[in-house]
């Protein structure tokens, strides 16, 4: 007997444009796939040449409690004039949508490219930007989505990992010991619940875009609560000491142009970097049933690919047992 199809298959060109013509548009043109692979991401242009990004959420994923939290940051975060896209509001201020049992999302696009992290202009600009979503998010907490919890992350890592169909018996055994002691370690650097703030939670390149050193934010799927370095960490690209010092510098004198950013969040980076390895081989593996998975990352089923990513935890873990000497300049 075949296999159920994944809801996400459902959405054909002709469904997407059905969806959103059901809000009040009218879209001469198809639908053009973005790159999305938690959610499904389309461009469209509509008949007065305006383009939107509509997102249609994985079933199954947030509540609507959840999505509406990130939507009304994101109409705070517009209201204070900081440059993100902000989702469109129907007559009645609706902006989570409800269609033939998906839910969805209209976006204004956001042109431009990703910033260079080589470039000081860039740095500081990135660095201000986020500063500024931070002034905002700490007025308030979310009530309804995640917090960073990295011991119950990496215990729901684990256990789907260990779960999976991929790991031979001599990597199940290596990667049950490796993760366990980086979950040990991960034990020494909590940080207080009163400190963490409202933040985008997913700060990487292809959510940053715009042009001569102005730039926005987008895509706040992942918006939870956490400390501030978790929106700065994956900035620091540089391979040494020095190029990290400079790195940072760059990006905190962006930032507190806008606020305070507390030092004794960069001991966090290492944590943080550590938690991220393990999310992601984890989320490769608890959406494999999604169709779009094994295409786009077919590797991820290989056992050269496990070899890589235990060797990448276990220079992790020393990287956590070394004191990170360049942080004592700041």
């Amino acid at each position: 007997m075949a296999d159920t199809p994944h809801p996400f298959e459902r959405l054909s060109p002709a469904r997407i444009v059905a969806a959103v013509e059901s809000l009040g548009f009218w879209l001469p043109g198809e639908p053009f796939a973005l790159n999305s692979y938690e959610n499904r991401v389309f461009l469209l242009s509509d008949d007065e040449r305006r383009r939107w990004v509509a997102k249609f959420y994985r079933p199954g994923r947030w509540s609507d409690a959840q999505i509406q939290e990130e939507h009304d940051f994101l109409l705070e975060l517009a209201e204070a004039e900081v440059p993100v896209a902000a989702p469109w509001q129907n007559a009645e201020g609706q902006t989570l949508h409800h269609w033939e049992g998906f839910r969805l999302t209209l976006f204004p696009q956001v042109p431009g490219q990703a910033p260079e992290l080589e470039n000081p202009e860039h740095l500081f600009a990135l660095g201000e930007l986020i500063g500024r979503v931070h002034a905002v998010g700490a007025r308030r907490d979310f009530t309804s989505r995640l917090s960073l919890d990295p011991l119950s992350m990496v215990e729901e890592s684990r256990a789907t990992v260990l779960a999976g169909p991929w790991l031979t018996r001599r990597q199940r055994d290596a990667y049950a010991r490796i993760s366990g002691e980086l979950q040990q370690l991960l034990k020494q650097h909590a940080w207080p619940a009163q400190s963490a703030i409202r933040l985008h939670g997913d700060c990487h390149l292809g959510n940053m875009l715009g042009r001569d050193a102005t730039f926005s934010l987008v895509d706040f799927d992942d918006a939870l609560m956490g400390p501030r370095i978790q929106d700065l960490w994956m900035l620091l690209t540089a391979q040494t000491p020095e190029e990290l010092q400079w790195q940072l510098s760059e990006i905190l004198e962006g930032y507190e142009q806008e606020a305070d950013f507390p030092r004794g969040e960069l001991s966090l980076i290492e944590p943080l970097r550590t938690l991220r390895l393990l999310r992601h081989s984890a989320w490769l593996t608890a959406r494999w049933e999604d169709p779009a998975f094994p295409r786009a990352f077919p590797w991820a089923a290989e056992e050269g690919y496990w070899d890589q990513h235990i060797r990448s935890l276990e220079q992790q873990r020393q990287a956590l047992e070394q004191h990170p000497r360049w942080l004592a300049a700041h």
